[in-house]
């Protein structure tokens, strides 16, 4: 019986064992996609306790937590004390055996803290003090954190009309490591509630400086908050959708949907798909001239719970996978780009993993040969982020396109403490691959290609594709 995350946790053979040591550990971290605040890294924000910095909006915990009984003030609720919070958590883990949730907690607590205490709660006391009492010392700091994990570039998540302060001020401060801001332009395309579209474009005309009055002022300024982004060092764009859309439009049409929604009026259904639809192209075709690498993160039904949601609002933990045919209409969007010239690297993330085969075969429709792996299978993300999750994205992929291409993984997270989500991915890697090697499938002969693909998926994929 092999011991409770052990040196060699997740390795199952001697050669999963070699790959990870020798090859995949030793390589620094690139989080490319995250929800790190931009202002915690400005100021090197020292955290006031390990509940603020592993449960304060962390909605994995407090869906576990609500599953377990807790009650919900346990989990968001201001009238109750850090310890009160965390010792139900602490109360919950026991029952998290075989949820992802079980190994990132002793994962990180390892890694952060250096404590092999495994967390209950008999040990919930003095694992909270032990943790507080480094929380206070400067190596955890905000910026202490990223050290400590060996980070070498994180690209947050960004609206148009954010100022990038923060991300200024941390590159003037000589910080080391890069923080670079990622293009999220989900509001500028929402256009099912007129009120909140129209006060987002006025929003718009004040952070870029130009009068916004119909849809080419619109995209004249996107595009002037774009090339700001793009001055900042930003290389990456990232859309959060349910599917994607790809409806026939006339320009002229998508004018007219935007006079009718900016005034207030409710748009049809098929207005609003014709909207997102041509904004998608817009989007895609600035990104293109620039060079950067366009994020779809798709299929997730958000804010499922109406009452919770007006209580709370979005990212609490009311959120699932959906189920949308959505194949037909993103090849239709690909080509739509492709066709003209002006598709530029991509990444593409299911949340549902029946797509996993889908997204897989249709990274080669869009293959040119300009650059390797142009066409992207993102990691398993949010409710797939985990051992299995992650096991069937890269069995996808390898059966059905080039692991060997593959940029690797990612935290998508707010917390300071989710770098360990890499290490857990390089595990799964290695297994995955060297099981290959042990069972005579990959030729022991070619172990030296074997260590490249290793540390290729777990750092140099990533830094030559999106040229850090």
């Amino acid at each position: 019986m092999k011991n409770f995350m052990d040196e060699n946790f997740l390795l199952q053979t001697e050669t999963a064992q070699k790959l990870y040591h020798e090859h995949a550990a030793k390589m620094p971290i690139i989080d490319y996609h995250c929800h790190l605040i931009p202002q915690m890294v400005a100021e090197d924000y020292q955290f006031k306790s390990l509940t603020e910095i592993w449960l304060g909006g962390d909605h994995y915990k407090w869906r576990a937590m609500r599953t377990n009984g807790v009650d919900e003030r346990f989990c968001t609720g201001k009238d109750t004390t850090d310890w009160e919070k965390f010792e139900k958590w602490a109360e919950t883990v026991p029952y998290t055996f075989r949820n992802p949730l079980y190994h990132w907690t002793h994962l990180e607590l390892k890694t952060a803290f250096g404590t092999d205490k495994i967390l209950n709660p008999q040990t919930a006391r003095e694992i909270y003090d032990e943790c507080n009492e480094k929380l206070k010392l400067p190596e955890y700091s905000a910026r202490g954190m990223m050290r400590r994990y060996h980070v070498e570039v994180v690209c947050t998540t960004d609206d148009p009309i954010d100022s990038l302060e923060h991300h200024i001020k941390t590159r003037e401060s000589g910080f080391e490591i890069k923080m670079l801001p990622t293009w999220r332009p989900d509001k500028a395309m929402a256009v099912e509630v007129p009120a909140d579209f129209r006060i987002y474009v006025e929003k718009l005309a004040e952070a870029s400086d130009v009068t916004i009055s119909n849809f080419d002022d619109m995209v004249v300024a996107l595009r002037k908050r774009h090339d700001f982004f793009a001055e900042q060092g930003c290389k990456l764009s990232d859309h959060g959708i349910e599917e994607f859309y790809a409806e026939d439009y006339r320009e002229a049409e998508i004018k007219v949907i935007f006079n009718k929604v900016y005034g207030g009026a409710e748009l049809t259904k098929e207005e609003i798909l014709k909207f997102k639809s041509a904004m998608l192209v817009v989007f895609g075709e600035m990104d293109w001239e620039k060079g950067w690498t366009q994020q779809f993160h798709y299929g997730a039904i958000r804010n499922n719970n109406s009452k919770m949601f007006k209580l709370l609002g979005p990212d609490t933990g009311f959120d699932s996978i959906g189920e949308f045919t959505t194949a037909k209409a993103m090849a239709k969007f690909l080509d739509r780009l492709n066709s003209n010239g002006k598709l530029t690297k991509t990444i593409l993330y299911n949340l549902n993993p029946c797509a996993n085969e889908v997204i897989a075969t249709m990274l080669g429709n869009f293959q040119d040969g300009t650059i390797a792996g142009k066409i992207q299978f993102g990691s398993g993300w949010w409710f797939l982020d985990q051992k299995d999750g992650m096991e069937k994205q890269m069995n996808a992929l390898s059966v059905l396109g080039l692991l060997s291409r593959f940029v690797g993984m990612l935290t998508d997270s707010r917390s300071f403490l989710s770098y360990p989500r890499h290490e857990y991915f390089r595990r799964t890697l290695c297994n995955l691959v060297g099981r290959d090697v042990e069972n005579g499938e990959i030729p022991v002969s070619e172990m030296e290609r074997v260590n490249q693909m290793i540390e290729d998926i777990s750092y140099y994929n990533a830094k030559n594709f999106f040229q850090f």
